[in-house]
């Protein structure tokens, strides 16, 4: 009898959000589900890791289903880190994290803790995937989302990945007879130009709110932007090589050694 694959499942929302749920019910179909979330909301933290408090993990059983829970009190990173030394009892045939509450493409991959989850895994040379949709609300119908979710998730378990390369997908928030496809994408060039809503608490003292606008510097029609613009699910290949390789041939030339 073929073994099946053991899918670790993880998010930045916290292990209650609907977006986890949704992805738990399709990983279910596909393998042996075991999730390790945040115990509370971790948007936008990046690939931040717990060095300077504790860290807590316990089973807990939040749903219906044959997938095994633990609750996390750590960051994303954290939660994927702590699985794959403590929890599981081998390595992970795929890892996924999502469905994010919001969109994850151009430049807020940076910033995303969903991201940052699977990047984690990718390190650890683990066929990875965040999944993403376009409502940031708590209620938002991840309906759309799950036949696409398992397509591409099927398809990374019996391919695989690269070493050091994850994929980064986003579901544009439509019905899914308005979905045209699955469209492969680069990273927009985009940004958000911040703003901070400078005001005063009751004893005098300055506080601040981060707010700002979303601008799409990139006109291609290659882009996970224009793809989720124009109804396509955008899935870009990222890497967490940071290094700019076509740079070093010039910087070779400053003679920094003088």
């Amino acid at each position: 009898m073929t073994k099946k694959p053991l899918i670790l499942v993880t998010n930045d929302d916290g292990i209650n959000a609907p977006g986890i749920r949704t992805l738990i019910s399709v990983m279910n179909t596909l393998g042996d589900v075991v999730v390790v979330a945040p115990d509370s909301p971790q948007s936008g933290m990046g690939h931040a890791i717990t060095l300077n408090s504790t860290l807590y993990a316990e089973q807990v059983f939040v749903n219906d289903g044959p997938q095994k829970e633990y609750s996390c009190s750590g960051t994303p990173a954290d939660c994927v880190k702590l699985a794959i030394r403590e929890i599981l009892d081998r390595k992970p045939d795929l890892c996924v994290s999502g469905i994010n509450h919001g969109s994850n493409s151009s430049i807020n991959v940076i910033y995303s803790g969903t991201m940052s989850a699977a990047v984690e895994a990718g390190i650890e040379g683990i066929p990875a995937i965040g999944f993403s949709l376009l409502d940031y609300t708590w209620n938002a119908n991840f309906e759309a989302s799950k036949s696409f979710v398992k397509t591409i998730a099927k398809k990374v378990l019996k391919e695989g990945l690269p070493d050091g390369i994850v994929l980064n997908v986003n579901v544009p928030n439509i019905l899914k007879e308005n979905i045209k496809g699955i469209k492969i994408s680069r990273q927009a060039k985009a940004n958000w130009v911040e703003e901070f809503d400078k005001r005063k608490n009751p004893q005098g003292k300055d506080y601040y709110w981060l707010s700002g606008k979303f601008v799409n510097l990139d006109g291609g029609e290659d882009t996970d932007e224009w793809a989720l613009e124009n109804n396509y699910v955008s899935v870009v290949p990222i890497q967490f090589d940071l290094t700019a390789h076509h740079f070093i041939k010039e910087l070779n030339t400053w003679n920094l050694n003088d």
